[in-house]
């Protein structure tokens, strides 16, 4: 018996009950296959009454024996596909993605994550969507990166998409380095047809006064936001412009991706929650003109740290209002050990000066220890 399907058995065995019939039997084969992949056989019958068999192999025990796979791969694999009838067709698929230089991390992350490329047929499913990438001017090395990144492009996009939609985000990000980061995040984007969505949004908002920096930013970070209709973003931008927004704010373009983030229901019930905690209406305009982001924290995570604030001592609602920045502070790992330090500097009056609240949050932690902790480091007792 293969030594590391020894091994593996023990850690395999309290799990198996768990597993549907097909995993427990690929497991169990696992467990007492030889160095070959077993093959099985099963019945059925030609048009012309006779019998005939296929041969079908066990999805686990291939990828192991045959292509070296780790076992917690071969499993997640054979979770969703059990057994094979053609190995040639999965062979070709398996060896032309090496020979394009997928390493075999990255080859184990696109079949763990679409199991079903290893039915694909590589002369129509694979190898045009490479000749795509190849055609468009990324290396081996880059294809690789992007598809184990997202490897739904193998098998979701669909080829007269794909050219098309590299090609638009070339021209937006002006080279292939900055489409290959973009795509390392949000592959899914090779899905759609941005001419039809992206590059009019786009064009809207340059329209607006927004810079093509924010832009491309933006697209990095939030790309759903550029997928909505042409007749959504104008809504977005029209309710924005209701409270009062300046369209020349560098917040102008947080705030449409805000609004765009949430329905009107969970827009309301934020707005509640501001006022629960004695934000007036006004207060409540004025921080979101301030840090729109503040709106996409979570309800919980806004009481804690103005319930915090507040108890400090150091701040009132209206500076709140004036400073909702810090609400996207954490409690537990800046606004609480920041102030008490804060606090016990104070007490001591070991502080010339004593600085503001929002400066006190904006400092990095390394720079902060080395203005307010480790020059008391005795007096603290740190």
């Amino acid at each position: 018996m293969n030594k590391r399907l020894i091994s593996l058995s023990f850690s395999l065995r309290s799990s198996v009950r768990l597993h549907r019939p097909p995993l427990y039997h690929s497991i169990s084969i696992l467990f007492y296959s030889s160095s070959k992949p077993k093959r099985s056989k099963f019945n059925f019958v030609s048009k012309d009454g006779r019998s005939k068999s296929t041969p079908k192999v066990a999805v686990a025990e291939y990828l192991i024996n045959q292509h070296q796979f780790s076992p917690e791969t071969a499993l997640k694999a054979s979770s969703s596909i059990a057994f094979l009838k053609n190995t040639a067709e999965t062979d070709s698929v398996l060896s032309f993605l090496k020979e394009r230089g997928f390493s075999k991390t990255q080859l184990e992350e696109v079949v763990k994550r679409i199991p079903r490329i290893l039915r694909a047929n590589l002369d129509t499913t694979i190898k045009p969507k490479i000749k795509i990438f190849q055609d468009s001017g990324f290396s081996d090395s880059d294809i690789a990166d992007v598809i184990s990144s997202y490897p739904w492009i193998l098998w979701n996009s669909a080829d007269n998409r794909l050219g098309p939609a590299i090609l638009a985000l070339k021209n937006i990000l002006g080279s292939n380095a900055g489409v290959l980061k973009v795509l390392k995040l949000c592959g899914w984007y090779l899905k759609y047809d941005l001419k039809k969505t992206m590059i009019p949004n786009i064009e809207i908002l340059k329209s607006l006064g927004i810079s093509s920096s924010q832009i491309v930013k933006y697209i990095c970070q939030f790309p759903r936001f550029y997928l909505h209709t042409q007749e959504s973003i104008m809504d977005f931008v029209r309710r924005v412009d209701e409270m009062g927004f300046d369209r020349k704010s560098k917040m102008f373009l947080s705030a449409i991706r805000t609004i765009s983030s949430m329905s009107l229901e969970t827009w309301e019930m934020k707005v509640k929650l501001f006022q629960s905690l004695g934000f007036s209406e006004k207060g409540v305009l004025v921080a979101f003109r301030r840090a729109p982001q503040v709106f996409c924290i979570s309800e919980k995570k806004i009481k804690e740290a103005t319930e915090m604030l507040l108890s400090s001592g150091k701040a009132d609602i209206a500076f709140i209002a004036s400073h909702p920045e810090l609400l996207i502070c954490s409690v537990e790992h800046r606004l609480k050990p920041r102030l008490q330090v804060m606090e016990n500097l104070e007490k001591k009056n070991l502080l010339r000066k004593i600085p503001s609240l929002t400066t006190i949050c904006r400092y990095t932690d390394q720079k902060f220890a080395e203005r307010f902790v480790i020059p008391y480091a005795n007096e603290l007792e740190v």
